[in-house]
């Protein structure tokens, strides 16, 4: 199987959304709530926007012409972490395509952005556990290590 990673442009903002969207509403489905407040045109809007700023940023896999796996990232600052920091709000391979070895390729593909940038780590939340344990084994298998706490937010 051969895919193509390549950095996302405005003009994939709806595709995006759609992987993004996949994503959130796998997640409620397994915990049986719904934390999010996305919408597909609302979320390409507003990606579009991001990418244009260099606000935020995408890497896109893609099999056969078809999107099948997305990493977002953004660029943040933490002195516990010393200095410049990734962070991956969202990570998505569709399931047809898990265990496949995408995810791994994907996520070095962000970490050797992340060194080409000066990055001295790069940070991401887990979706729940223990729903997505398999995730959570997924990102140790990749050589990313729990460092505690839960991801908490409150909408301003």
């Amino acid at each position: 199987m051969v895919i193509e990673y390549r950095f996302a442009t405005e003009n994939d903002a709806e595709v995006i959304g759609e992987l993004i969207l996949q994503l959130t509403q796998e997640i409620c489905l397994k915990t049986n709530s719904n934390p999010f407040s996305t919408d597909l045109v609302s979320s390409a809007s507003k990606l579009r926007e991001l990418i244009r700023n260099k606000n935020y940023a995408a890497i896109i896999g893609i099999s056969n012409g078809k999107p099948v796996a997305v990493s977002t990232f953004t660029e943040s600052y933490a002195l516990y972490a010393g200095g410049k920091i990734g962070i991956i709000p969202e990570f998505y391979v569709v399931p047809e395509f898990r265990s496949t070895g995408i995810g791994a390729e994907l996520i070095s593909e962000v970490k050797k952005y992340g060194r080409e940038n000066g990055w001295s780590c790069i940070e991401l939340c887990t979706p729940p556990l223990p729903e997505f344990e398999r995730t959570l084994n997924f990102y140790q298998a990749s050589g990313l290590v729990p460092v505690g706490g839960r991801k908490m937010r409150q909408y301003l």
